[in-house]
């Protein structure tokens, strides 16, 4: 779901822990190969955490839906010893799989929850609008959803918005990635150009789903909604910008649109 451009090199290369790439047969994050999985996911890393939500080596960061360590591999080689990494994920292979992984970094911690998901975890128990982010208040200088609430109804992101900010401290960021409905692409959404289908109204308008039986398959949501939800949190928008899902000229070299806002 990120094809996203591999960053650009540096002069100095990065040195990455190879024992941190997972099985291919393991991948779960919409990465087709591991050359993809690597290049993902420092590209989501560099070009949108560090360059434009601000992420120091020494931050405290949360991974929402962590996955099998798209980031995690990254963040390993970028935070220093003052910094830390926690990240939570409905799939219990890749967070056993991360467990293990990491015994050798201390501050990444890695915990299964088991949130009931009509795409990737039918038979959990916990419902999304009533799970407790597991972590204090006011801990996290970032926090991150890479392709989450493109899974998620708006009553559970509704959820998850207002713990995005319970966790964050004052002055701290959240970027998330969207499909998101406005008046560009939805006038797009038809055309052949459109690349990700999203074409059934989902309760009202302000939510699409491109599968009804399976409705958190793949979700867009109202931007205007999302605007709101935000605001209402009190996390004060910075940043919007518009992936190429529906069509539009590609300017991010990604996908789906992202949204950050600090608290």
């Amino acid at each position: 779901m990120w094809p996203f451009k591999k960053r650009e090199e540096k002069a100095t290369p990065v040195n990455y822990d190879e024992n941190l790439v997972p099985p291919v047969e393991m991948l779960n994050d919409g990465s087709s190969s591991l050359e993809e999985f690597r290049s993902v996911g420092e590209g989501f890393t560099y070009n949108l955490l560090v360059s434009r939500a601000g992420l120091k080596a020494h931050d405290k960061v949360l991974d929402v839906g962590s996955g099998i360590g798209q980031k995690a591999r990254v963040l390993a080689s970028y935070l220093n010893n003052d910094g830390s990494y926690d990240g939570f994920d409905v799939l219990k292979s890749a967070i056993e799989w991360c467990q293990e992984h990491y015994e050798q970094y201390p501050n990444f911690k890695f915990q299964h929850t088991d949130i009931i998901n009509s795409h990737y975890n039918q038979e959990g128990k916990i419902k999304s609008s009533e799970f407790i982010f597991p972590y204090p208040d006011h801990y996290f200088d970032l926090v991150f959803l890479s392709s989450i609430f493109t899974h998620m109804l708006p009553k559970d992101m509704e959820h998850y918005i207002s713990e995005i900010h319970r966790v964050l401290k004052t002055g701290g960021k959240c970027l998330v990635t969207f499909f998101l409905l406005n008046e560009e692409s939805r006038s797009n959404m038809d055309k052949e150009t459109c690349k990700i289908k999203i074409p059934h109204i989902y309760e009202t308008d302000k939510c699409r789903v491109a599968d009804l039986e399976n409705p958190e398959m793949i979700v867009a949501h109202d931007e205007d909604r999302v605007r709101h939800l935000f605001l209402s949190n009190n996390l004060g928008i910075c940043e919007i910008a518009y992936g190429d899902w529906c069509g539009r000229k590609e300017l991010l070299g990604c996908l789906q649109d992202y949204m950050i806002a600090v608290s």
